[in-house]
């Protein structure tokens, strides 16, 4: 049963009275705030304006799974270059724990080349050449901080607000609040490259105790987008109508019998799913674009990498999708065989990659979409400024994970471009200025969606539940 139907059945005549003239007061109140309206039962993801005007409309999240060594990347340590090879110093040690790391590690200086690029002077490395032609749009966040230092429950904490299974994700948030502006597509999607999935699972994309209909829906970049999609052998279009019309009459009467809204959620996902028979294909098949655009992207029609799911990603924004949620595994570089090296491993991990989110930011640049599409590219922790301890000596060079300080950059959608916000200190090993937790990340994001973030909320046993929990801040300095 929904939690505010078993209140209300719980509820005594007197314990009404007493909280009417609060309650329709809150009411008012809230109507002079501008909240968003709840969800229609009949059409939860039909569009719905956020609590103020918002610069996003729609984001693109690209995660890179394993956690990118933002060292190499975007954070340039020229003090921790002259000290490679030192041990590191006592006082970044003590007290901590780390994922594989243990006695007294190497520092370990960058071996990829830095320079500042386009008129804003971002910091970039070589590793990720292509992204320097778009260094003035985007915001690099060198000043990120998360709480945890394992794989599942960082991305759980990124994603969800909480360290373990059972919140809803930021994409569910978002279509919970804004719902879709596509009638025939999911507005929460996930595209994962290659079939490996995150450490965080399907929680990553769930919708934990918000209704189903707003969780992500898995589409595959290669062969069907969605499995069972498609009509079984010997039952035509017109067959398969009749049976969800019989079908749904059975579940409005079992909706009137015991309110239940999943029995709602149930309607309108077999409703989406028939127009998904069409829709979902050709928006799916890339080779419908132009060859110089497959191109830009490093695009090949059928299969199913990062490149291909980050033009699937603009083909579905473009076509009213809300959410649109990018997995590529590959980024945990401990040094553990030569494409966890990083040298020439994150060099061909990260130009390769690299090449379709610069195509995809420069594409939706040119279609007028970057301004309210926000685009975020990066990991669920950063990197240790030392060797990994299992292979310090060894000849491939890797590094740990580390909770304390890492970099992400942003793009689109109200933020700011051609910047770099906040610092770690000279070795990496801390925050130094403007630091932004996790919290404060999706805090941020929402602002830009047109939402306050402590408004955004979903009543569930019996208290109100929002996605930055008692936490976070919108970080006003990345805003354009």
């Amino acid at each position: 049963m929904h939690p505010q139907l078993a209140w209300l059945q719980a509820t005594t005549r007197r314990t009404f009275l007493n909280g009417s003239a609060l309650g329709l007061g809150a009411l008012a109140l809230s109507g002079l705030e501008g909240r968003s309206a709840e969800p229609s039962a009949d059409k939860p993801l039909a569009p719905r304006k956020p609590h103020f005007a918002a610069k996003a409309k729609r984001v693109i999240y690209l995660h890179m799974s394993g956690a990118p060594p933002h060292l190499d990347i975007f954070d340039y340590k020229p003090e921790l270059q002259k000290r490679d090879g030192q041990n590191c110093p006592d006082e970044y040690l003590k007290g901590k724990r780390f994922a594989f790391t243990s006695g007294v590690p190497k520092l370990l200086g960058t071996r990829q080349p830095f320079k500042q690029h386009g008129k804003s002077g971002v910091w970039m490395s070589d590793a990720i050449k292509p992204l320097h032609a778009v260094a003035d749009d985007v915001t690099v966040i060198r000043s990120m901080r998360t709480d945890e230092f394992n794989h599942a429950p960082a991305e759980l904490l990124l994603y969800t607000g909480f360290a373990r299974q059972g919140r809803p994700s930021l994409g569910a948030w978002t279509c919970y609040g804004l719902g879709s502006e596509s009638e025939n597509l999911p507005g929460f999607v996930v595209l994962i490259s290659n079939g490996v999935q995150p450490s965080g699972g399907q929680g990553c994309w769930g919708s934990g105790f918000l209704p189903s209909v707003f969780q992500g829906v898995q589409c595959r970049s290669k062969g069907e987008p969605v499995l069972y999609l498609s009509d079984p052998p010997g039952l035509d279009r017109d067959t398969r109508r009749m049976g969800l019309d019989a079908l749904k009459d059975l579940n409005e009467l079992q909706e009137k019998e015991l309110g239940h809204p999943e029995t709602r959620t149930r309607i309108s996902q077999y409703e989406l799913a028939f127009r998904m028979q069409m829709s979902a294909t050709e928006v799916m098949d890339i080779s419908r674009e132009p060859q110089k655009v497959l191109d830009a992207y490093g695009a090949k029609p059928g299969a199913g990498t990062f490149a291909n799911n980050c033009l699937l990603a603009r083909r579905l924004v473009e076509q009213g999708v809300r959410y649109v949620q990018l997995f590529d595994w590959g980024w945990d570089f401990h040094g553990t065989n030569p494409n966890e090296d990083i040298r020439d491993g994150l060099t061909k991990k990260g130009t390769t990659t690299t090449q379709s989110v610069a195509a995809l930011i420069q594409d939706l640049k040119n279609r007028d979409m970057l301004k309210d599409t926000l685009v975020i590219w990066g990991g669920e922790f950063g990197r240790t400024p030392f060797r990994e301890g299992r292979t310090a000596g060894g000849q491939v060079l890797g590094r740990d994970h580390y909770p304390d300080v890492f970099s992400l950059m942003v793009a689109g959608g109200g933020i700011k471009g051609g910047y770099t916000h906040g610092a770690s200190d000279e070795l990496g090993f801390k925050v130094a200025e403007n630091e932004v937790h996790v919290h404060d990340l999706q805090a941020t994001l929402q602002h830009c969606l047109g939402f306050d973030h402590t408004k955004l909320t979903y009543r569930f046993q019996g208290r109100d539940y929002r996605l930055t929990d008692v936490h976070g801040k919108v970080v006003k300095d990345i805003l354009a």
